[in-house]
C-alpha cells in the first residue's frame, strides 16, 4: 500500500466512524474504541513507511493534483501533528465510556429520586434520561476527521473546510454537558468559532483573486508584497489567532473549557486550539515569512502577555477545571514567543512544536484527572479536596507527573521545548523573552503545588464519595507519562520534525 493511501484512510477511517456511531448508537461504544484502535494501526503503518522514505509525500485525490484537483501533503510537521492526535484520542476514547456510565448513572439516581415525574411541558409521560455517550461518539470522530483532515491538507480552501468541521464539532462537544454554564459557554464558542473562520476565508478570497489558485506551493511561488498579501495575512492571521485563544482574543477558552465534560475538555485544550495554531504556523512558513514587518514581534508579545497573565488567573482559580483552563491560556503563550526567537536561532520553531506536544499530553491528563476528581468527590473546588491523595493516588500522580511538564522540570517534554526556547533567546541576547520564559514556569509551579497541596489534606467531616473506574485513572497517568517519555527520547520526535525540512534552510539544533 502507497504511504499516503494510510493517509487517506486516517481520514476516512474516523468518518466511517462518526457515521457508524450515529446509526448503531446502541454499539456505539464499542464501535468508537474499535475506530480509535484501527486509526493508530494505520498510523503506526504510515510511520513505518514514512520512516523507510526519504523527504515528504504528495498525493493528488483521484489522480488529479494542483491547482484542479485536491492533494494530500506530508512532512516530518504534519505526521508528527498526525501522532500527537492519536495518542491523545486513543486515551479520551478508553476513558469517555466509563465516564458517561458514571454521568449516566447518576442521571438515573437523581430521576429516581425527583418529584416530578411527568414532563412539564407536555405532560405525557417521564422525561427519557439522555446518554451523553451515544452522542459524544459521532461527534468525537467528526473532530478527529478534521484534525487529521487539516494535518494532512495541501490547499488553503480545504483548510478552511477542515477548520470548520473541527469549530462545529467542538461547539456541539461543548454543549453536551447540558448545563447552562455549558450551553452559555457553547454559544459564545461557537460565534468566536464562526467569526474566525469568516476572517480566515476573507484572506483565502483575497489570496486566490490576487493569485489564482488555493494550493500552498503555488502560491508560495506566485505571491508578492501587493495589498492582497497584507490583507489576506492580517485576516487569517486574525482568525486563527482568535481560534487558538491568544491572549487577549482568549475570552472565550476558560468557560467552555471549564464548562465541558472532562474528555471534551481534554479534547479541546489538547487538539483543538493546537490545529488553529499548526494552521497559522503552516501559512506563515510557506506563504507569510518573507511579508513579516512587526508581526512576529507583535506575536511574541501577544504571547508574553498570554503567560504572565493565564498563569495569574490559574493562580486566583477556586475550581480545578478553570485552573487548567487557565493554564491553557498561558501554556499556549510559549509557542507564539517563537515568532521573534525564530528568524535568528533554528531551536525556536522545535521548542514551540516540542511543547506543543507535550503539553497536549500532560494537559490532557490535566482534564482527565480533574474529570475523576470532581465524580470522586461530587464537586472541583480546590480548596475542598479532602482525600484525593489517599483514595485517587494514581488520578492525583497524573495531574502531579503532568504539572512536571506544564511547569518545565525535567526530564519532561516541557523541559526540552523551554530549554530551546532559553537557548534561542539567550543566544540571541534577548534577556526580556528569556525571564518571561522562566517566570512563566515560576507561576505553573505556583498554581500546581496549590492543588498538590489541598489534596493532602485530611477530611474535617466524613463526606460521601464515589469510586472511580482504574481504566479512567489509568488513561490519565499513561497521558502524564507520555509527556515525560518526550523528555527521556526527544532525538527520535526532533528528527522526525526536521524530515522535509518544515522551516525551509533551519537545521535541527
Amino acid at each position: 500500500m502507497l504511504m499516503l493511501d494510510w493517509g487517506i484512510l486516517l481520514i476516512g477511517l474516523p468518518l466511517s466512524g462518526a457515521l457508524l456511531t450515529f446509526i448503531f448508537h446502541a454499539q456505539s461504544r464499542w464501535l468508537g474504541i474499535g475506530t480509535a484502535l484501527t486509526i493508530n494501526g494505520s498510523l503506526a503503518a504510515l510511520l513505518m513507511q514514512f520512516f523507510a522514505s526519504t523527504g515528504t509525500q504528495r498525493y493528488p485525490i483521484g489522480s488529479w493534483g494542483a491547482p484542479l484537483g485536491i492533494e494530500l501533503y506530508l512532512d516530518g510537521l504534519s505526521i508528527t501533528m498526525l501522532s500527537m492526535c492519536s495518542l491523545v484520542g486513543l486515551a479520551v476514547s478508553c476513558y469517555a465510556p466509563a465516564y458517561f456510565h458514571m454521568q449516566s448513572a447518576d442521571n438515573r439516581a437523581s430521576t429516581a429520586t425527583d418529584s416530578v415525574p411527568f414532563n412539564k411541558r407536555s405532560g405525557s409521560g417521564p422525561v427519557r434520561q439522555i446518554n451523553k455517550g451515544e452522542y459524544f461518539w459521532p461527534l468525537w470522530l467528526l473532530l478527529w476527521t478534521g484534525l487529521n483532515a487539516l494535518f494532512l491538507s495541501a490547499d488553503i480552501f480545504n483548510l478552511y473546510v477542515t477548520l470548520e468541521l473541527i469549530g462545529l464539532s467542538a461547539v456541539a462537544l461543548t454543549a453536551l454537558a447540558g448545563s447552562q454554564e455549558a450551553l452559555t459557554s457553547a454559544m459564545r464558542y461557537l460565534l468566536i468559532s464562526l467569526l474566525g473562520s469568516l476572517c480566515y476565508l476573507l484572506g483565502v478570497a483575497l489570496l486566490y483573486h490576487a493569485f489564482a489558485t488555493v494550493d500552498l506551493t503555488l502560491l508560495a511561488e506566485r505571491m508578492t508584497a501587493v495589498p492582497a498579501t497584507w490583507a489576506s495575512l492580517g485576516l487569517m492571521a486574525t482568525g486563527l489567532a482568535l481560534k487558538t485563544a491568544l491572549f487577549p482574543l482568549h475570552f472565550w477558552l476558560p468557560a467552555a473549557h471549564g464548562s465541558a465534560a472532562a474528555p471534551v475538555s481534554a479534547l479541546l485544550s489538547a487538539l483543538v486550539v493546537k490545529a488553529s495554531f499548526y494552521l497559522l504556523l503552516r501559512l506563515w512558513l510557506t506563504l507569510f515569512e518573507a511579508f513579516n514587518p512587526g508581526v512576529p514581534d507583535l506575536l511574541g508579545l501577544m504571547g508574553a502577555a498570554a503567560v504572565i497573565w493565564g498563569s495569574l488567573q490559574a493562580l486566583r482559580q477556586a475550581r480545578l477545571k478553570l485552573l487548567v483552563a487557565y493554564s491553557t491560556v498561558a501554556q499556549l503563550g510559549y509557542l507564539f514567543i517563537a515568532f521573534p526567537l525564530a528568524a535568528g536561532h533554528a531551536g525556536a520553531w522545535y521548542g514551540a512544536l516540542y511543547l506543543a506536544l507535550s503539553h497536549a499530553l500532560a494537559k490532557g491528563a490535566m482534564f482527565l484527572a480533574a474529570g475523576n476528581i470532581q465524580l470522586f468527590a461530587g464537586h472541583d473546588q480546590i480548596t475542598a479536596l479532602e482525600r484525593v491523595a489517599q483514595q485517587l493516588p494514581v488520578s492525583l500522580m497524573a495531574f502531579a507527573l503532568a504539572g512536571v511538564s506544564i511547569i518545565g522540570l525535567p526530564p519532561s517534554g516541557g523541559f526540552i521545548g523551554k530549554w530551546l526556547l532559553l537557548e534561542a533567546a539567550i543566544s540571541q541576547g534577548h534577556w526580556g523573552w528569556a525571564i518571561i520564559i522562566l517566570a512563566g514556569g515560576l507561576l505553573a509551579a505556583g498554581y500546581i503545588f496549590k492543588v498538590i497541596g489541598y489534596a493532602f489534606n485530611q477530611a474535617t467531616t466524613p463526606h460521601a464519595v464515589q469510586p472511580v473506574p482504574a481504566v479512567m485513572q489509568w488513561s490519565a497517568l499513561l497521558l502524564a507519562i507520555g509527556s515525560l517519555l518526550l523528555g527521556l527520547f526527544a532525538a527520535q520526535p526532533l528528527a522526525l520534525l526536521a524530515v522535509g525540512s518544515p522551516f525551509h534552510s533551519i537545521s535541527l539544533p
